[in-house]
């Protein structure tokens, strides 16, 4: 059995600051949405923050991802608590409440664009290489951003993305959305555990994600070496 090493204590501690900070970052950018909306029930309540505090849930910032690392999950996958907000408080309630939502996953995007431009200035001016443990710390930070956009945009409740299909939705047919809320984390575990369809919707937007901003940046080898190093 290979020891456990200075290698792997590095990219484990730069795993964990990026993503409580990729996760931080997501409700943050959440709560300071809805206040520049007119709703400061976010800000109220301490969340338009990067500090992690405030955002730390214990059954989806600790005991999920636990739970489905520990079952061989190929998701691993948390969050944080979510972010209160009083819809009626905002300016444009129907529409406010899509932006609000969006706003996570999008502040993950742009966390993963801007690891990745991190990543090639680095390698442009020498100091890393595709083998370089910080470019898998930062390979990391691509693929955990990557991953919270696409999880958080599925189109369940409460997930983000169900937010947005909302405000297309009217009458009887926005109300039963709504009423599948209460089994949406339900429904999505259980998809995640079952259906292999899932999974592919999964990769194949994270992979967008992923070799958009990589190619943007012209490091595709080193994205995918360092990768590679990690999950293999």
């Amino acid at each position: 059995m290979r020891e456990w090493g200075f290698m792997d204590s590095f990219v484990l501690i730069g795993t964990i600051i990026i993503v409580v900070f990729s996760i931080t970052t997501h409700e943050a950018a959440h709560a300071w949405v809805a206040d520049r909306l007119g709703d400061s029930t976010a800000r109220r309540a301490g969340r338009v923050t990067l500090n992690p505090l405030p955002h730390i849930d214990m059954w989806m910032t600790i005991l999920l991802p636990g739970m489905l690392l520990l079952s061989g999950s190929p998701f691993v996958f948390g969050g944080a608590k979510p972010v209160p907000v009083n819809i009626f408080g905002l300016r444009n309630p129907r529409r406010d409440w899509a932006l609000v939502a969006i706003a996570g996953p999008l502040s993950n995007i742009l966390q993963a664009f801007l690891y990745t431009g991190i990543m090639s200035a680095l390698v442009k001016m020498g100091i890393f290489t595709a083998e370089s443990l910080g470019t898998q710390v930062l390979a990391v930070g691509i693929y955990a951003n990557a991953l919270l956009a696409v999880f958080n945009l599925i189109p369940i409740p409460p997930l983000d993305g169900s937010r947005v299909v909302m405000y297309f939705l009217r009458g009887e047919m926005l109300n039963k959305y709504i009423q599948l809320e209460r089994y949406g984390f339900l429904i999505v575990i259980g998809l995640l555990w079952m259906s292999d369809t899932m999974h592919t919707i999964i990769w194949r937007g994270m992979l967008v994600i992923i070799e958009s901003a990589a190619s943007t940046f012209g490091v595709l080898y080193e994205t995918a070496t360092a990768m590679d190093h990690l999950f293999n």
